[in-house]
Formats: C-alpha cells, sequence, structure tokens
C-alpha cells in the first residue's frame, strides 16, 4: 500500500480532485453524463491509467544514415527535347 501512494504525481492528483468535483456537482444538478465524466476522472486517477502528461507517447525510431555513403543520381532526359 505505501508503494501504491508513493506513485502519486501532480497530475494523478488534479485528475482525482477534478473528477470528484465534477461527480459531486453531476449528481447535485442531477445530470448523469457528468457524473459518468466524473467517475472515469477519478477511476482513471485511481488505476492509473490514461495518457496524462504525454506518457503514453510512442518513442521515435532512430535513423541512422551512413555517413560514407554517397548518393548517386541517373539524369533521365525526355524524348521531346
Amino acid at each position: 500500500m505505501k508503494a501504491y501512494l508513493m506513485n502519486w504525481s501532480f497530475m494523478r492528483a488534479l485528475r482525482l480532485v477534478l473528477g470528484g468535483v465534477i461527480l459531486v456537482q453531476g449528481i447535485m444538478v442531477h445530470e448523469v453524463p457528468y457524473a459518468v465524466i466524473g467517475g472515469l476522472l477519478m477511476l482513471m486517477a485511481i488505476a492509473n491509467i490514461g495518457c496524462s502528461g504525454g506518457a503514453c507517447g510512442v518513442p521515435m525510431r532512430s535513423m541512422k544514415v551512413p555517413s560514407n555513403k554517397t548518393v548517386e543520381f541517373e539524369e533521365i532526359k525526355s524524348e521531346k527535347e
């Protein structure tokens, strides 16, 4: 449990607080969509899922071009000239 509580970032805590506020407001005004969105935000924060802060970014592939290779071009002539 201690290790679980140590991995909280600012964005995760912010998601939990905002989700709670939206959930409570949705319940108070009897708006089910708001309550569902608030509940989902809270669930995302508790389960630590989602792409908050770009955590789900795909790493870029490195394209190494050999510097000793020369590029050869071929001239193509049109028949209309």
